[in-house]
């Protein structure tokens, strides 16, 4: 049976430290979703799903074995839908824990069949967050260093 982890997120926008934690989980699965969602809690996007959809794709343009989806629905349902058994996530400090600790608990009720699994963060990736690059963005700041694509 396939190894098929779930990597779902906002990615508003995709770091390095995403980028990190699916190339690292190539070793654990055999294949990897990134899952775009529309997160309900946020009512605009800096970039657009779409515009962002295809940067990860380019990101990822060499491997065969990690897909890029939208999604709009409970992360328990469509990673039942895709064939998931797991959840991947990256945790770069216990706040982050605290936070994914929550939503695993409440996936795993949701769909017995899934498991979370986490990756700590490369110390060099631990710093970087989506909000922290939308905000030098924003102000015309240099993000090269911190996503895996030109934007």
């Amino acid at each position: 049976m396939k190894r098929i982890a779930l990597f779902p997120g906002s990615f508003d926008p995709f770091t390095k430290g995403h980028e990190d934690i699916v190339l690292r989980g190539l070793s654990l699965f055999d294949e990897i979703i990134v899952a775009i969602g529309y997160n309900s809690g946020k009512s605009q996007r800096y970039f657009p799903i779409e515009f962002m959809e295809g940067k990860i794709k380019e990101t990822f343009a060499a491997h065969s074995n990690i897909s890029v989806q939208t999604f709009s629905e409970l992360t328990a349902e469509f990673a039942r839908r895709n064939g998931a058994r797991y959840l991947l996530r990256g945790l770069r400090n216990t706040t982050d824990f605290e936070y994914e600790n929550s939503i695993a608990q409440v996936n795993r009720q949701l769909n017995d069949d899934l498991e979370s699994v986490f990756l700590i963060t490369s110390p060099q990736f631990a710093a970087i967050s989506s909000s922290i690059i939308r905000e030098v963005h924003r102000y015309k700041g240099d993000v090269s260093s911190l996503i895996p694509y030109k934007l």
